[in-house]
Parts: structure tokens; C-alpha cells; sequence
């Protein structure tokens, strides 16, 4: 195996396994700051010692056990752990049983620590998407439209609590659940969404271990709370978009639109039971969130066998809903795609320009703006929409689309 393979290897490991490292060193030591740390650190010696050794049979083996290593060695050499009954946890891998009951996984455990209520809800979110999914700071600060040195100090002031305020690391009691799960809700939402559409130019355009992952925990909590509506909001929405992974880029690597996806690629299983989801939320007759509607609305486009018969009256009612829910920009902006089908691109356009002072650097935004131009025939302006949306856009397969678009204008 040459260089170059055993970088990709390295990449891939870290994409799959840094969530399991950390968790597994979180669920051992206790610490946050020692389990990121001694995670990077396994990583970093890969880097120098797989090319020249060769990648180990079970590379995520290899990682967590010099994790481990490497944050015994940092605990001995800073004298935290003087403690007879830390430091034998320390070298005996083994950590005490979790009561009978708990569930067993090492994610979701890591979750429902970061996600704890003593912490600001975006300090939850930001911080359980840099340890339970591994995004990069560039990443997350694109998901919250904020830069990345903003980003940064809010996750170390979360670590930071967290471990002044003794927030132990396990599932929380049926009692705490209501209380976290708005914020574990939230978090598995985000790290559908980078897996969905992936952020950075540096990685695949879809990333399915992502969307595999989070759609993974989303059962494990609706198992948790199988009478709790926007759990199964969430796992509905991820299934009818994932349903559709296989139809999304084209085999160029270019973005393929809804309008122009082959519907007959689609999962039809996923759909199946997506639907049946939704079906049983409105069934419940209790007024449904912010997930189970953005669910009902996935659940008419796929309903429809081809753009045409989209019923975009629902579609809009349902963003009108919404919007009373959550009055953001982003809920606006895809409102206003609705409101073009019906009331025509003007209208649309109009609706979409107010939106300009909160998402002038967000790229779907101009992208929305290129097309709508287009569709007006003002050729100019949505070329140079389409300028600024390229410019925004880190996604390889949006930016490819963007750019046919964009060139169809000559």
C-alpha cells in the first residue's frame, strides 16, 4: 500500500472511528478535554507510524487501544490520578457495569452528556457535534452560520462546565429525558444534515456514514421514548430524505435537483416507512413540531411520482405552519421555494430579498436568488447570484451544479 492509500485510510478512520474513540475514553476516564486529546493524539501517531508499518488488521482497535495509552501516560505524568481505585480503572480497561437497563452504546451515552441541560442549548449542540460526530470547527461554525473562532470558544466553555460541574457521563434516568432531548434531537438533526449535504470541499459530497449514524441513534432514542412525536418527527425526516441518497448526485459528481432526481432510484422501504410515521403522528391528533411537519412535508414530495404532481398547496400550508413554530430566515427562505410553484417567481423573489440582512452569507440563499432570477429572465443578476453562491458553497457536487447553471445563462 502506497502513501497516498494509507492517507485515505487514515481519513477514512477518522471519519469512522474518532466518535468511538472519544466515547469510548469519555465512558473510561471522565474527562472530555483527556478523551479529545488522547483521541488526536492516536490519530497523529497513525499518521507517522502507519505508512512505514502498515495499517493494522483493525485499525479502530489500534486507535482506541493507543488512545487509552496515551491518556494513561498524560494522567500519570500530570499526577491527576493518585487515587488507588482510578488509577487500577485506568489500567484495567473495564469500567464499572451500567445498571440493567441502560442502554450500551457508547454514543448515545456521549450525547446525553453534551447535550445536559445545565448548558446553553447551541453550546449543547455544537459541542456533542465536535465529540459524538467529529466535525471540524469549519464544519460546525457553517452549521450555525457564525465563524469559527465563535464556535471555538463555545465549545471549550461547554468542556469547561461540564467538567466543573461534575456532569456524569451515562444515560440519563426516564426522568432527565424530557429535559435533554430537545438538544440530543437537535444535535442528531445537524449531523443528518452534514452527512446529507456535506459542508466542506475536502470530504464526499454525501457522507452516508453520517446520515447511517444518526438515523442508527435516532432508533435507539424513539426506542427510549417510542411515544415522544418529534422522535419520530426526526426519524421520518431522516428516512424519506436518506430514501433518496441513491438519486442525489450524478455519476460526475454533480447535485442532481429534486426536479431532476430519477424517482424509481429512490428507496421505496425507507419511503414505506417514513410515511407510516407520519401517518401515525397525525393519527395521534396532537399538534405536531418542527419535525413532524418538516417530515409531512418530505413525506408529499415523495408521494408525488413526478414533480408535477406535487401538491404544493400542502407543501406551503405546512411552511406556513411551520414558520409559526420556528420564524427562522432558513424556514423562510424554503418557504419561499413553495411560493414560487403557486404564485410565480416574482412573488417568490420578494419574499426571498427581505431575507438578504440574516443570510447574506449563507449560500442557498443566493442560489434560491440565481433561480428565481433565472426563471424572470434577468440573466445578469443571476449570473452574478450564481457567482456568489459558488463562492459560498463548499459542497464539490452543489458547486459543480452550480456551475452548469450558472454557464447555461451564455
Amino acid at each position: 500500500m502506497n502513501g497516498i492509500d494509507v492517507r485515505e485510510v487514515i481519513t477514512r478512520a477518522h471519519r469512522e472511528e474518532w466518535a468511538r474513540v472519544v466515547a469510548s475514553l469519555t465512558r473510561r476516564f471522565g474527562d472530555l478535554d483527556i478523551a479529545e486529546e488522547a483521541a488526536a493524539e492516536a490519530f497523529a501517531t497513525a499518521v507517522e507510524r502507519w505508512p512505514a508499518d502498515g495499517v493494522p488488521p483493525n485499525p479502530g482497535a489500534w486507535l482506541t487501544t493507543t488512545a487509552n495509552h496515551k491518556a494513561i501516560d498524560r494522567l500519570r505524568r500530570e499526577n491527576k490520578r493518585d487515587d488507588k481505585h482510578k488509577e487500577a480503572q485506568m489500567v484495567h480497561d473495564d469500567a464499572p457495569p451500567e445498571p440493567a437497563g441502560a442502554i450500551d452504546d457508547d454514543r448515545l451515552r456521549l450525547i446525553f452528556t453534551c447535550c445536559h441541560p445545565a448548558l446553553a442549548m447551541e453550546a449543547r449542540v455544537a459541542l456533542t457535534l465536535r465529540m459524538v460526530a467529529g466535525l471540524t470547527m469549519p464544519e460546525i461554525a457553517r452549521a450555525f452560520l457564525v465563524a469559527e473562532s465563535a464556535m471555538g470558544q463555545r465549545i471549550t466553555r461547554a468542556k469547561a462546565k461540564i467538567k466543573a460541574a461534575r456532569i456524569p457521563y451515562r444515560v440519563p434516568s426516564a426522568e432527565d429525558l424530557p429535559a435533554r432531548v430537545r438538544g440530543v434531537l437537535a444535535v442528531l438533526y445537524l449531523v443528518f444534515n452534514e452527512g446529507y449535504l456535506a459542508t466542506g470541499p475536502d470530504t464526499d459530497p454525501v457522507r452516508h456514514e453520517l446520515t447511517a449514524e444518526a438515523i442508527r441513534l435516532t432508533r435507539l432514542i424513539r426506542a427510549l421514548l417510542p411515544d415522544d412525536g418529534e422522535v419520530a418527527g426526526l426519524l421520518a425526516l431522516m428516512l424519506l430524505t436518506e430514501a433518496r441518497r441513491a438519486a442525489r448526485v450524478s455519476a460526475g459528481g454533480e447535485l442532481v435537483a429534486l426536479d431532476e432526481q430519477d424517482r424509481g432510484a429512490w428507496d421505496a422501504a425507507l419511503i414505506a416507512e417514513g410515511h407510516r410515521l407520519v401517518r401515525e403522528r397525525l393519527a395521534a391528533g396532537v399538534a405536531p413540531g418542527r419535525y413532524q411537519i418538516l417530515a409531512a412535508i418530505n413525506a408529499v414530495h415523495t408521494s408525488a411520482r413526478d414533480m408535477r404532481d406535487t401538491d404544493w398547496s400542502q407543501v406551503l400550508a405546512l411552511y406556513d405552519q411551520l414558520v409559526r413554530l420556528d420564524p427562522s430566515p432558513i424556514i423562510a427562505l424554503n418557504r419561499a421555494i413553495a411560493v414560487a410553484e403557486l404564485d410565480g417567481p416574482e412573488v417568490a423573489l420578494a419574499a426571498v430579498d427581505r431575507l438578504e440582512p440574516r443570510l447574506a452569507g449563507y449560500h442557498a440563499y443566493h442560489a434560491t436568488r440565481a433561480d428565481l432570477l433565472r426563471r424572470l429572465g434577468r440573466g445578469q443578476e443571476s449570473r452574478a447570484a450564481y457567482d456568489r453562491a459558488i463562492d459560498l458553497a463548499g459542497n464539490t457536487a452543489e458547486t459543480a451544479y452550480l456551475t452548469r447553471r450558472r454557464d447555461q445563462l451564455r
